[in-house]
């Protein structure tokens, strides 16, 4: 099927509705039950950028600019532009080690519920079968359908598939070519894979300047289209570009589009987004690396990776400490919202060692604590302590010294969860969001229990909730979860 007969056929499924393309319509869409009960997912990014494995996934971008160290390391290891350009890493990118199973294995371990692989990065290489083109990993490169495999494999254990697609980006992603004659982005026959490479700004605050061509929105509507029909993933992730304000006519057309094609498939599915490309209620707001100070009562995401300096695999990464993402995890979750994180495979198909270290350590945690996360809704208040977390995208790195005073909340049922983000030596916790003089619980207390003990601590409720658990457990660096029983 060609563009023009994919447009046409996005346009029936369209009339025939339940949704059209109108915010009015496409905000009666329900947020997905999975998604609001399973708070923590796995993302996946992975391609052609894991070879080169330098600097990060911007890889492909910054090869072109002269003077960078991408572009001075390139020109060192690989030769000058004119001779070995991003497309010819593809041959190199063999995927030799790749084991779905496996991959799906650890991400159960670690007590993912849905897993969000990158289908397509900003490098325009996908990693998944597809009639609309050569450039995807089906036919090139590994010649494996990536996320057909992956889709398998992560079903078949009753976790759910997403899948996220960064295409819009490809519009100027390889622009820095341009000031480079002799660069193979420059030549016609490698147009599909480069795309555009034309100008436009990183400011993501000027929603109006330098818009896309009306070719490429097309080009991305029906690619993105392709994408849902063939793979009926129940979540799609799109970066933040897509809020330049000429693409709105294409997000309602393509929310439309996926939500009508789930209501015919009678799945659940939600849409990710970042700065408002989508408008309230219309998808899952999402903040990358991102935190919020706040209970909304909407659904939000907060998508992260295990490194700081990357989303993709590297030759250094600087890694995160498992408790570091486990409290990350805990406060969104008080705040309503789910965790994405993201791991960076290498190029021959393997996950990296501390990869796989951080991932078995949050199982670990969840298989003991998950009863405080899984299905639960935020309480009264989202908690309680001296330590601020700033709100915002990019705020997740912020230095994690808690005390024993900061306390998060979940509930599900007659019982909520107060989860201690530092555990006090002495075992001694002083809860005053549950104390008298707070008034936010009228209920009675009937029990207190210390997960991952057999402990049933006592208690005196006065001002505050006095907790008295003893030297039971050591403290460390992982949150410490009390269930509290109401009557």
């Amino acid at each position: 099927m060609d563009k023009k007969e994919y447009l046409k056929k996005i346009d029936e499924v369209n009339s025939r509705g339940p949704y059209t393309d109108t915010w009015d319509s496409l905000c009666e869409h329900p947020t997905p039950v999975w998604y609001e009960k399973g708070k923590f997912g796995i993302f996946i990014h992975w391609g052609v950028y894991s070879v080169p494995a330098f600097g990060n996934e911007w890889y492909p971008r910054n090869m072109y600019k002269k003077g960078t160290a991408e572009n001075l390391h390139h020109v060192k290891k690989y030769g000058t532009l004119d001779k070995f350009g991003y497309k010819d890493f593809i041959p190199m990118f063999k995927a030799e080690k790749f084991d779905p199973s496996q991959w799906a294995e650890l991400f159960q371990e670690a007590g993912a519920q849905f897993v969000v692989p990158v289908a397509e990065h900003h490098d325009g290489f996908k990693m998944y079968a597809s009639e609309l083109g050569c450039w995807n990993s089906a036919q090139m490169g590994p010649k494996r359908d990536v996320l057909g495999e992956l889709k398998t494999e992560i079903e078949g254990r009753n976790m759910v598939l997403g899948a996220s697609t960064h295409r819009a980006e490809n519009y100027w992603f390889f622009n820095g070519a341009r000031e480079i004659p002799e660069a193979d982005v420059n030549n016609p026959e490698y147009a599909a894979l480069y795309g555009a490479a034309a100008g436009i700004t990183r400011d993501h605050t000027n929603i109006y300047d330098n818009p896309p061509s009306e070719e490429h929105m097309e080009t991305w509507l029906v690619h993105t289209c392709e994408l849902v029909d063939r793979y009926r993933p129940k979540l799609i992730f799109f970066d933040w570009w897509i809020q330049q304000y000429a693409w709105k006519p294409y997000l309602k057309r393509f929310a439309a589009y996926y939500y009508n094609r789930a209501e015919e498939w009678g799945v659940q599915v939600a849409i990710d987004a970042k700065f408002d490309a989508y408008v309230h209620g219309s998808a899952v707001k999402d903040l990358e690396r991102g935190q919020l100070d706040h209970i909304t009562p909407d659904l939000w995401q907060n998508d992260t990776s295990v490194a700081r300096n990357s989303w993709g695999y590297t030759e250094g990464n600087d890694y995160k400490k498992p408790s570091d993402i486990v409290l990350d995890l805990v406060d969104v979750v008080s705040k309503n919202g789910a965790l994405l994180l993201n791991i960076g495979p290498k190029s021959d198909g393997t996950i990296p060692d501390e990869d796989t270290h951080i991932l078995r350590e949050i199982g670990k945690w969840m298989k003991v604590n998950g009863e405080a996360i899984y299905g639960t809704k935020y309480w009264k208040v989202f908690g309680e302590g001296p330590t601020v977390v700033p709100e915002g995208h990019f705020t997740d790195t912020y230095e994690k010294k808690f005390t024993s005073e900061d306390i998060r909340f979940t509930s599900k049922g007659n019982h909520i969860y107060a989860i201690v983000l530092h555990w006090p030596e002495d075992g001694e916790i002083h809860i005053k969001s549950l104390g008298n003089d707070m008034k936010l619980l009228k209920s009675s207390i009937r029990d207190i229990e210390l997960l991952g003990t057999e402990l049933h601590p006592t208690f005196d409720r006065t001002e505050t909730l006095k907790i008295f658990c003893g030297k039971v457990i050591e403290p460390g660096d992982m949150p410490v979860v009390l269930k509290i029983t109401i009557d």
